[in-house]
């Protein structure tokens, strides 16, 4: 019978796992987004007017409104046309840096695809770069801007633009590198839309430089914003338990509710419209992000985030963003230049903090982070003195088990105690037989009189344990330990052992563990405690190699802290 009940709480336990992971899967979409650096005015010389296209922007239900306000009229009409399933293209040009190659469509002058030349799509792949924007196929993921407003044609992400060059890199010794579009309108407003790429960095800047040679003043609003397709991930990480929680959808961060995740469920159930006198706009992915950075505007004008989803019945686009809320004017023979930034890369904590914008937080440890961020940034400057992510996490494990070893010493002491009085406890047990009441009453003035603390040894446990749920954010979300090696047959410590050595030897270590504390006294406890290192060891089977090396050192510190205490006190036991 006692067979049976094991094997059902076992199989509860199965149970209550998978459905704690389609809890997190859940809440990891569920709405939870950053400030800006000024750029100065630039002018253009006339001759810009003489460059592009003269033809007007194409009107489509992707383009957002242009506000209204005191300043600038009502927006003409907008009436919407058909979006096409596949984004039409013209010239691309390809620009390369030492760290990333991206390509620039003169339709619209969006930036279609980007790869990160230093990131590898596998460890097995090392030649093959990580495709993080892309145009093609299913997984949409681009960027877009324009310019909006009434009175003037103005170019937006279906305007064609003109190329001077298709083929642009970085040359050695250069600290940036400059793509040029140009369009004209037929009222003589000449526009020049400039990307700026630097090295080794994956912000890239962007500016429109207006040119008014119309008969009127030109007033407009600028807008940028991210499209992507959601697509159904195939499960990886933690093998037959699904898909690891890693968000992907859109977040926004401002001012006044800081960091925001914006789902693609929350898009499909109600357009975004925030007003914000700054912040930022991103799509995130598992270790990857792009990221919207506008600039402050003159007179502390502000923005609007806003959302969109397109395509509803058959692929939807979804669509975040930003637009002014100011009118830029640009009197009749005059030039202005309206600046923006983006950052598309890697989710690297220390390039996303030099924006000064909060942009860290899409690096997202969840409710642990005042826990995870510490422990990251320990593990970075361990990192930085022995070049390994593995060592690095065996001495943050030895950091933190000195912190408590105060507590952890004195559990210790309390079970060595405990193993001491067994003996004890099971003659009061025979004494008292099925009287659990008396037994209970028994075994507490035994420990009273003791001085012996029967919680005591669960502390180290429970200490460990928040420690643990913030090192496991740590090494699912941290791009520094993406493909980061070991030794030996540990390639990336962001992934399971291929071998499942780690996990074997954690779940031996458990079971040495167990020998040094005292056994239960009942026979159901005795059978569940005797089980426990085989659960654990099935369930670290599909965890990161990294954690998996944590909760190993940790186990084989313990034994060693517990063995040594114990025979202290056995030593002072027997001196008496």
């Amino acid at each position: 019978m006692d067979f049976q009940r094991l094997i059902l709480f076992g199989a509860l336990g199965m149970v209550l796992l998978l459905l704690w992971q389609a809890w997190l899967e859940h809440e990891s979409g569920q709405p939870s987004a950053i400030a800006t650096s000024t750029q100065p005015a630039q002018s253009v010389s006339p001759g810009l007017a003489q460059s592009g296209a003269a033809t007007s922007a194409t009107a489509t239900d992707d383009v957002p409104r242009a506000p209204t306000t005191r300043q600038s009229p009502e927006p003409g009409d907008t009436t919407a046309v058909p979006v096409n399933q596949t984004l039409p293209s013209a010239q691309r040009v390809v620009v390369e840096t030492d760290i990333v190659r991206a390509e620039i469509d003169t339709n619209g002058g969006d930036l279609r695809y980007l790869e990160l030349l230093t990131y590898p799509v596998a460890v097995d792949r090392p030649d093959e770069p990580f495709v993080l924007l892309n145009d093609s196929g299913a997984d949409l993921f681009l960027i877009q801007d324009g310019l909006l407003g009434s009175g003037h044609e103005f170019p937006n992400h279906h305007t064609p633009f003109s190329a001077r060059a298709t083929d642009v890199r970085l040359a050695p010794g250069e600290n940036s590198v400059s793509v040029d579009l140009d369009w004209t309108s037929t009222e003589g407003v000449s526009y020049r839309k400039t990307f700026t790429f630097h090295r080794n960095s994956y912000y890239i800047d962007v500016t429109f430089s207006v040119y008014n040679q119309s008969a009127s003043d030109w007033l407009g609003y600028q807008y940028q914003q991210i499209l992507r397709t959601q697509v159904v991930e195939k499960s990886s990480g933690l093998g037959f338990f699904g898909r690891l929680p890693s968000y992907k959808g859109g977040a926004i961060f401002t001012p006044e509710d800081k960091y925001e995740k914006i789902d693609f469920e929350d898009m499909s159930e109600a357009n975004l419209a925030r007003a914000t006198p700054s912040g930022w706009v991103a799509m995130l992915q598992h270790y990857f992000v792009g990221a919207l950075l506008p600039l402050p505007q003159e007179d502390d004008a502000g923005y609007e985030f806003y959302s969109n989803v397109t395509q509803r019945d058959s692929t939807p686009r979804y669509l975040i963003g930003y637009k002014t809320t100011h009118p830029a004017s640009v009197p009749v023979g005059a030039t202005r230049t309206l600046g923006t930034r983006m950052y598309v890369g890697p989710k690297e904590t220390q390039r996303l903090i030099k924006a000064d914008a909060k942009l860290e937080l899409t690096v997202d440890y969840g409710w642990l982070t005042p826990v995870s961020s510490p422990l990251f940034w320990i593990m970075t400057y361990i990192q930085r003195v022995v070049s390994n992510w593995g060592v690095s996490i065996i001495l943050l494990t030895l950091l933190v088990k000195l912190v408590f070893f105060p507590l952890s010493a004195a559990s210790y002491k309390s079970m060595a105690r405990m193993k001491k009085m067994q003996p004890r406890m099971k003659t009061l047990k025979e004494r008292f037989g099925d009287d659990k009441q008396k037994f209970q009453q028994a075994m507490m003035e035994i420990y009273k009189k003791e001085k012996i603390n029967p919680l005591g040894g669960c502390l180290p446990i429970v200490i460990q344990i928040p420690v643990f749920i913030a090192l496991y954010w740590v090494l699912l979300e941290s791009v520094e330990l993406r493909q980061a090696p070991f030794i030996l047959w540990i390639k990336d410590l962001s992934l399971q052992d291929p071998y499942y050595v780690l996990p074997v030897l954690m779940g031996a270590s458990m079971f040495g563990q167990q020998l040094l504390n005292p056994a239960p006294m009942d026979p159901m406890q005795q059978k569940i405690m005797m089980a426990l290192p085989l659960v654990f060891t099935v369930f670290f089977l599909w965890f990161p190699s990294g954690l998996v090396l944590y909760w190993l050192v940790n186990n084989v510190l313990s034994i060693s802290q517990q063995w040594v205490i114990t025979r202290k006190i056995q030593a002072a036991d027997s001196k008496a």
